[in-house]
């Protein structure tokens, strides 16, 4: 049972604890009720119960956010350390320097609800899911908190998320495209570019930074293991991938492939052997602004509904994903730090496919039947 004493105007418990053998007390004062005292003593004896060290020093959760970020998460690209920031400033906004052990679902909640109030759901996600739950989840692992305060949080968002639809391009769509892009391939390093964007999936800035050397004509492959700096907040340059998955070597079909020994063929070098080069660009490769204008003007002109070139991408998934192709190796093929990335990108491919699935089940046990 733990004793509660007055220590000046505050109250103060101690816990009896023994550590082989010997008797090593817990205290812990500053409350300002008895009562306050007493529940905290219970949680302490709780979590003794249960085998659970307390870890009774305070951890601000803006400090411990910001060394977890500086200690896991070194092999990141510059895009992906700005969206750690990002989250970084939500918490002192909100927390300040709050200690983890103070913090409870209602007050993650609540924290939650008002970041959500001008945001959308795919950004409330990102923050709730990939970056504070997985850093508690750690703070859990080495026993400073002992409940997930994070866990059933509830997203909320006032900026509704682009549709599917709008983010990529069905399979009819696509196919319209790939034959456009082909007739007009010898009219612009745009079109080439265009073409690896529908048939790699790569990003952007994956295939700014490719070079002569990355492609295998006699295996038909592309290697991807780095990326070019196209915008002000990115690297000058060369840099890495968004994570190491995406270091990866992709097999190409042989037309596309040729197109390329082709035009490698005619084309000018650089000092940096850059595929897309442009020297007059101000990134000196070319610019994601007049690729999307690119594209734009191509669909338009085919009566197909824009999207950006990191649409491209998402429409190369989504035709594999119809074709029934296995979501690990399409998952592979992005270089998606994990199965659940692609999985939760292409939930509605996934379940066009399952309804189809559902269907040809049914057929198939009618079939045997009749």
């Amino acid at each position: 049972m733990a004793s509660i004493k007055k220590r000046g105007k505050t109250y103060q418990f101690t816990v009896s604890h023994m550590v082989n053998g010997k008797s090593k007390p817990i205290r812990k004062g500053g409350f300002r009720t008895k009562k306050e005292a007493q529940i905290a003593a219970a949680e302490i004896e709780s979590q003794l119960s249960k085998g659970l060290l307390p870890h009774l020093t305070p951890v601000p959760i803006d400090d411990y956010f910001d060394k977890w970020v500086r200690l896991y998460k070194t092999n990141i690209s510059v895009t992906t350390r700005k969206h750690y920031e990002y989250t970084y400033k939500a918490i002192k906004e909100y927390f300040g320097s709050k200690p983890l052990q103070e913090i409870t679902r209602h007050d993650y909640q609540m924290f939650i609800n008002q970041f959500g109030s001008s945001r959308s759901k795919e950004t409330v996600e990102k923050v709730n899911t990939h970056n504070i739950r997985a850093c508690v989840k750690d703070a859990m692992d080495e026993q400073i908190i002992h409940r997930d305060f994070t866990r059933n949080a509830v997203i909320t968002y006032t900026v509704p998320a682009k549709k599917s639809e709008e983010k990529h391009l069905n399979y009819k769509e696509s196919e319209i495209l790939l034959k456009e892009i082909w007739e007009n391939i010898n009219k612009g390093l745009g079109y080439s570019l265009l073409l690896l964007g529908l048939t790699s999936g790569m990003r952007f800035g994956e295939m700014v930074g490719l070079t002569r050397k990355d492609f295998d004509f006699k295996k038909n492959t592309i290697r991807i293991n780095k990326t070019w700096g196209y915008m002000k907040r990115h690297p000058e340059g060369f840099g890495p991938t968004k994570n190491e998955q995406s270091v990866r070597t992709i097999t190409m079909n042989p037309t596309v492939m040729a197109h390329f020994k082709k035009l490698f063929k005619t084309m000018p070098t650089n000092i940096h052997q850059l595929v897309f080069y442009s020297p007059t660009s101000r990134y000196k490769v070319i610019s994601n602004t007049n690729a999307n204008k690119l594209l734009k003007k191509t669909l338009s002109n085919l009566g197909i509904e824009p999207i950006t070139i990191h649409g491209l991408r998402h429409t190369h998934a989504s035709v594999l994903l119809y074709k029934n192709i296995s979501i690990h190796y399409v998952s592979e093929r992005l270089g998606h730090g994990d199965i659940d990335t692609t999985l939760r990108e292409y939930t509605h491919v996934i379940k066009e496919l399952r309804e189809k699935e559902e269907q040809a089940t049914i057929k198939i046990f009618e079939k045997m039947i009749g």
